[in-house]
């Protein structure tokens, strides 16, 4: 959500901000708006819709030079999606611009506040109060840093903040409670931005900035401070991705693109993890074994796709562990008073590390003084730091807002940590440990084959263009492959996917079953036979009422070929490893059928790519 850039420094400001907006359109966003400090003033221009539409104002009503500059692109909260309520925002004095991502929950009696002692708004957001207030605060406390730390001890909420003032040039002061801030650090010149991606064409190297903290930056200066002007620590970090993997590389969207990096990916995360000994090892753990040994109950904590994720993680680990697994929505986590001890092990999933309600679950956990295990893709991000270890997937950036190698290196980590913990407690022998290793390290070559032939994965795109309603069922870890599958069609197809327990289905999903309907099953490897059977038998019942039923069932599964209208093969794998192979074909239909229907594959409507507001 929302993305912002800062940069000080030799460069033409304008086009540095406007650029690293480019950079992060992925995130969603619905207005877009610069200003820079140039002369003594403000000069500023915003406009809703794409970055386009500001483009073409800048174009026409060009900005004075200027080599200080802050910019922003919206997703809408408070207040539509108009140029009135895009960021930035200016103070009544004109001096200060300020923009702002989170949600500032005491707004409205700050904005009271504020008209009573006659400052006129003209916008709907909680973003301009915070201007106005900055904006009063440099007429009483004239430094701009010392102002902002004032402003955000009256802020309730979360929030990002980047201000500069007219009167303090080559300076940008920042802010960051529960939202995403880093500082990208070049030679002669500084950027701050919510996401690496704003400034990687210009520097690999960052800095991570701690919660409630402030950074007072210049062109040769970084300064940073906690709420009441201490000094505070920052960690530098390298940034170990560049430009070129930021990019489409030739394929007309970046999602299309990361689909087809799975194969790395997961090779990325799997690499590395394994000692001289033969033993699972993971750096990032650094929780006692004898902790580990303790660990009586695991709660997975995730939103969206990586919910779905935790959802295959369950069966792995209380598989291998033996240990009781629960999944929760994370929005839901801390409001339902769940029962957390010191023995419970809350694992939390993350592609971005600043998911709001994963946050809030995090420090909730942590306060029952229960220890949290994080998987991100995002080195330095908000969750791994306050968490008590980390698994990192490696997938490398992705853009497209609908996740998908995400979703896989998700899973993997996941694996990882049950064979972790099974080998810690000694559920698993070592050489069953390795077998499932290499399992896992063969995966790679079989994804690549998945992709190599989808032919009739495209085709089905094409026949089911006009389909207003698709169904997807699956049993065991194929039934979080069923809404994972749904849910890449509703995100960015925008029609009707559902996705169902297999076994569920004559408890009420066949009803929506009807003639000419697709019907997406995900068959367990005949080695599971009970299972196997069942689905079998699903796969009848919903043809039989007219459904085009398009299965998805391991090589030389020949129990399926009668029942199924389209077949889709995938390479052998052991059960639990299913996902990895499953997952492919389905979201390249929905893919497929996006982009037959004309719609932005990369940016849906409505979406983005990280919800770091609850």
């Amino acid at each position: 959500m929302c993305g912002i850039v800062g940069y000080v420094g030799p460069r033409q400001a304008e086009k540095v901000v406007v650029d690293g907006l480019r950079r992060m359109e992925y995130r969603g966003y619905d207005s877009a708006g610069v200003a820079l400090v140039a002369d003594g003033r403000i000069a500023a221009a915003k406009k809703a819709g794409k970055l386009k539409n500001l483009e073409a104002d800048l174009a026409a009503t060009p900005l004075p030079g200027s080599h200080q500059g802050i910019g922003h692109t919206r997703w809408a909260t408070h207040g539509g999606p108009t140029d009135g309520n895009a960021h930035p925002h200016v103070s009544q004095s004109g001096r200060v611009a300020l923009v702002h991502n989170g949600i500032i929950e005491n707004f409205a009696e700050l904005r009271t506040e504020l008209k009573n002692e006659g400052v006129s708004f003209h916008s709907e957001t909680d973003t301009e109060v915070a201007a106005q207030l900055l904006g009063r605060e440099v007429e009483r406390t004239p430094d701009l840093a010392d102002a902002m730390r004032a402003i955000c001890h009256r802020l309730e909420g979360a929030f990002t903040l980047v201000a500069v003032d007219a009167e303090q040039p080559g300076r940008i002061v920042a802010a960051r409670r529960n939202s995403p801030l880093v500082v990208g650090v070049g030679e002669g010149e500084t950027f701050v931005a919510s996401d690496v991606a704003a400034f990687i064409e210009h520097t690999r190297e960052a800095i991570e900035l701690g919660q409630d903290q402030v950074v007072d930056v210049t062109a040769d200066t970084i300064t940073v401070t906690d709420f009441e002007g201490v000094p505070a620590p920052s960690r530098p970090y390298h940034i170990d991705w560049d430009l070129s993997a930021a990019e489409k590389g030739g394929y007309d969207w970046f999602m299309r693109k990361e689909i087809f990096e799975q194969p790395k990916a997961v090779a990325d995360t799997l690499l590395g993890r394994l000692n001289a000994d033969g033993e699972l090892v993971l750096d990032e753990i650094h929780i006692e074994a004898s902790e580990l040994r303790s660990i009586d109950k695991i709660v997975i904590v995730a939103c969206g796709t990586a919910f779905y994720a935790g959802l295959v993680a369950k069966y792995a680990i209380e598989h291998w562990t033996r240990i009781p697994c629960e999944v929760e929505i994370a929005s839901e986590f801390r409001y339902r008073d769940p029962i957390i001890t010191p023995r419970t092990l809350v694992v939390t999933i993350s592609q971005s590390g600043e998911t709001a309600d994963t946050l809030m679950a995090i420090r909730h956990a942590r306060e029952q003084n229960a220890k949290v295990i994080a998987i991100c893709n995002t080195n330095g991000a908000t969750i791994p730091r306050e968490s008590d270890a980390v698994i990192y997937t490696h997938a490398g950036p992705e853009i497209g807002v609908a996740s998908t190698k995400g979703f896989t290196t998700q899973v993997v980590a996941c694996y990882l940590l049950g064979l972790y913990l099974a080998q810690v407690r000694g559920t698993k022998f070592g050489d069953e440990i390795a077998v499932l290793l290499g399992e896992l390290e063969q995966a790679p070559a079989k994804m690549q084959r998945v992709l190599d032939n989808l032919d009739t994965v495209l085709q089905l795109a094409r026949d089911f263009v006009r389909q207003p309603s698709v169904l997807f069922l699956g049993r065991h870890v194929g039934y979080p492959i069923a809404l994972e599958g749904a849910l890449k069609l509703k995100e960015i197809s925008y029609i009707h996917a559902e996705g169902f327990p297999a076994g569920e289905l004559k408890h009420g999903p066949i009803a929506l079953v009807e003639y000419g309907v697709p019907v997406f099953v995900v068959v367990p490897p005949k080695g599971r036979d009970q299972l196997h059977d069942k689905v079998v038998s699903n796969i009848q019942e919903v043809r039989a009422r007219g459904a085009k039923t398009i299965v998805l069932a391991e090589e030389g599964d020949t129990d399926v070929e009668p029942y199924a209208d389209v077949l889709l093969p995938l390479p052998q794998v052991p059960t639990l490893f299913q996902p990895l192979m499953a997952i492919i074909p389905l979201q390249i239909f929905a893919c497929e059928l996006a982009t037959l229907k004309g719609h932005d594959v990369d940016q849906p409507r409505n979406l983005a790519k990280s919800v770091t507001v609850e």
